[in-house]
């Protein structure tokens, strides 16, 4: 069976309440559960959330959340595997058990459902043997890339390959986050993504990280252009 776990603490520190604040008109959670919803993928949608605030938004919405996560597992320094293997114990000792785990990042509203479908195919393609990671392409070769130190001055990070072409660079790319497909075994590692992880690419356009004030009034922004088309 499929789960999709949506990790929405109560204990956001750059925006407060970032998971359920107003996104255009409705809770920033809101098009996480409807990403995923509307895949038609999966048995079970949980909030692993420890905030009675989030769960009664999340009930609002028309979603139920079938237990509070463990407040250990809320601080800021728990990463995501630990939650998700946590989740999925708490859901065999229930008598449910999950072979294939979605975990959908809440504050991801430019994720559209056909996104997890594809990503999914490609997982079960590879008979889910290794983790799927999201990842968009850098806009520019990261061979271009310089450090900056303290005094403001830049040193480049390869010298030589700033006379080199973009055309004669490989594209490279980065890992941003919104939703990641694991089997329930991968969960059982300290650290899963050792070995080959695959790849479902986004378009740089809708790669949004929404960490600051500055961040969620630009996806509000490009969220409202693209209904516009």
């Amino acid at each position: 069976m499929k789960l999709a776990v949506i990790p929405a603490r109560g204990g956001s520190k750059r925006i407060p309440g970032k998971n359920i604040i107003p996104f255009c008109g409705r809770p920033m959670i809101a098009y996480a559960l409807e990403a995923v919803e509307s895949s038609g993928l999966f048995d079970k949608i949980h909030v692993s959330t420890d905030s009675e605030e989030i769960r009664d938004v999340v009930s609002k919405l028309g979603f139920e959340v079938d237990f509070l996560r463990d407040p250990a597992l809320a601080d800021d320094f728990t990463g995501l595997v630990p939650v998700l293997r946590w989740v999925v114990d708490e859901y065999r000792k229930r008598g449910q058990v999950y072979s294939q785990v979605c975990c959908m990042m809440p504050n991801a509203p430019l994720v559209r459902s056909a996104d997890v479908v594809e990503a999914f195919d490609t997982f079960e393609r590879f008979s889910g043997k290794h983790p799927l990671l999201v990842y968009a392409r850098y806009p520019v070769p990261v061979e271009w890339a310089f450090r900056r130190d303290e005094a403001g001055m830049m040193t480049a990070v390869s010298p030589d390959s700033l006379l080199i072409r973009s055309q004669d660079l490989a594209h490279a790319y980065y890992e941003c986050g919104p939703f990641n497909l694991w089997r329930t075994e991968h969960l059982q590692q300290d650290n899963p993504l050792t070995g080959k992880v695959l790849s479902y690419i986004m378009p740089t356009e809708r790669a949004i990280d929404i960490d600051t004030p500055d961040d969620l009034a630009y996806a509000e922004r490009l969220y409202r252009l693209m209904a516009e088309t």
